[in-house]
């Protein structure tokens, strides 16, 4: 079995999209589309069905994917092991954080690396998902904590944290009680750049659950940014609980369906480095021993039910 259509294969799962996997594992779209189509005739089912919306699992393909994942899992971890033991490597790690990434979590991960069966000290460098992305892929970085948006299918992922999301909603001043998305939808959103994540986030939130976003005519430079204009009444905002730093008239827990919104936030590693064992031990250890690698699912926006099955 082609080890690279596998690949494909996930990649194709994490991003819902054949020309986005492409795009992002460097082939081109025929290339990883005949791949799949190879792997599909050799398992003997179908895995993907087209839609105008995307691209979704069959119901072989949503049993077959996970097993996939475990797969090149496993795979992934003997090569880093091996790697590990032919090759020394260095006594730090370099971990990119998204500025989405809140203090705590920091912390964990200062705790995680000093807890390795071979302790490491950390070397931090905050920045947007793009140049996080470009140093992860040079190697000049060996881990990032960013949130749970599609992108870098060629790394492991891992979903290591949630927080609950807010919605500032300046038209419904004093009311601090939870909103239901369908309820809150009409208001104008004020988003900034797609380089923290966040913007992402809150325009898939909207598509997941066939809503129209409408948005505030200018644009914000990062969360902060977004978390003042709502406080001065400009517009509407999404926002992680722990991202609001000002009062405002209304801030209320967003909820889909009665369930809590939630942003995930993952690690996103090469586990083919000579630090990948490390590296593995390491986010574990973050996650407080989850051991499941990022599904499909778990790159939407999703609320507590969703999270029951992940």
């Amino acid at each position: 079995m082609n080890i690279e259509a596998l690949r494909y294969a996930q990649a194709v799962s994490r991003t819902k999209s054949f020309s986005d996997a492409a795009r992002a594992y460097g082939v081109t779209q025929p290339a990883l589309s005949n791949g799949v189509a190879r792997l599909e005739a050799e398992l003997g089912v179908k895995l993907f069905d087209r839609s105008p919306r995307g691209v979704r699992p069959t119901a072989h393909g949503a049993r077959a994917l996970p097993l996939i994942d475990h797969v090149l899992s496993a795979l992934d971890q003997l090569v880093a092991e091996t790697g590990r033991l032919a090759h020394p490597v260095a006594e730090t790690i370099r971990m990119g954080v998204s500025p989405l990434i809140g203090a705590d979590l920091v912390a964990g991960a200062f705790e995680a690396a000093r807890a390795l069966e071979r302790p490491r000290d950390l070397v931090l460098r905050e920045a947007d998902l793009e140049p996080l992305s470009s140093d992860l892929e040079a190697g000049r970085l060996d881990i990032v904590l960013v949130p749970a948006v599609p992108g870098l299918p060629t790394f492991r992922h891992r979903v290591v944290a949630r927080e609950p999301v807010v919605v500032i909603a300046p038209d419904t001043p004093g009311d601090n009680s939870p909103a239901e998305l369908q309820a809150v939808a009409d208001a104008a959103y004020i988003l900034g750049p797609r380089t923290c994540g966040l913007t992402t986030f809150t325009t898939e939130l909207f598509h997941s659950h066939d809503l129209t976003l409408h948005t505030y005519p200018g644009e914000a430079a990062s969360f902060r940014a977004v978390d003042e204009w709502a406080a001065i009444g400009l517009g509407a905002a999404l926002l992680p609980r722990s991202k609001v730093a000002l009062e405002h008239s209304s801030c209320r827990p967003l909820l889909a369906a009665g369930a809590p919104v939630e942003i995930a936030y993952e690690a996103v590693w090469d586990s083919g480095t000579p630090l990948g064992a490390d590296l593995e031990e390491f986010v574990t250890a973050l996650a407080g021993g989850r051991q499941a690698p990022l599904t499909a699912s778990d790159m939407a926006p999703r609320n507590a039910e969703h999270n029951q099955r992940s």
